[in-house]
């Protein structure tokens, strides 16, 4: 029938009075999550990163091997991960979330979690990225490590009222019940249409 993005509860996340000091990673560590990426970009821009992130048994080597390593530099900070009630004092504080994956997500929840609190999102133009963030609006759309890092020469280009606005207009929960019930309203309205009446008649002798 449609498409339907998800929401989040319009107060659940909010913008904080907070001075954006970092680039932020919110979700899990894992190879296609491209965490190595966020930490590369933050390095070569100088920008500190902040990882709020879970690491799930099954990525525990890949983090050991592959990202532990990269967390003795000053520049990159691990705080694990991190409930509802710390995102948006965690988002509000951030320049921008590095989106930086490495395959065709669904959907990205982190994604409108930043806006929520007004914070741009920088993504890697993967899945449905470009669905989600609106380019020039709400963060931009990178094809790799060189873009994102341009891209934060942009961000002042953007408003943090305006992203908010936007997670309003476009990714509450409210918005998308309502539009899941229009959906359900249009599907009952056809069933309608297509009933007939069936009179059972007696053989003709």
């Amino acid at each position: 029938m449609r498409t339907i993005f998800y929401g989040l509860p319009q107060q659940l996340l909010t913008p904080l009075p907070a001075k954006p000091q970092y680039l932020a990673f919110l979700g899990r560590i894992s190879p296609e999550k491209g965490v190595e990426r966020a930490i590369s970009i933050a390095r070569h821009s100088g920008v500190p990163l902040r990882i709020a992130a879970k690491v799930d048994n099954v990525d525990r080597e890949y983090f050991d091997e592959k990202i532990r390593p990269a967390l003795g530099n000053s520049n990159i900070e691990y705080i694990g991960e991190i409930s509802d009630s710390e995102k948006s004092a965690f988002l509000s504080g951030a320049v921008a979330l590095l989106h930086s994956i490495d395959w065709p997500e669904p959907f990205g929840l982190a994604m409108i979690e930043a806006m929520a609190c007004g914070a741009p999102v920088i993504a890697f133009n993967r899945g449905s990225v470009p669905e989600v963030v609106d380019d020039g609006l709400t963060g931009f759309l990178v094809e790799d490590e060189k873009g994102a890092i341009g891209a934060l020469d942009r961000l002042s280009q953007l408003s943090r009222e305006s992203i908010r606005g936007q997670f309003e207009k476009r990714f509450t929960a409210r918005r998308m019940a309502q539009e899941y019930l229009a959906v359900y309203r249009a599907l009952a309205d056809r069933d309608e249409r297509h009933l007939r009446l069936v009179v059972d008649r007696a053989p003709a002798l």
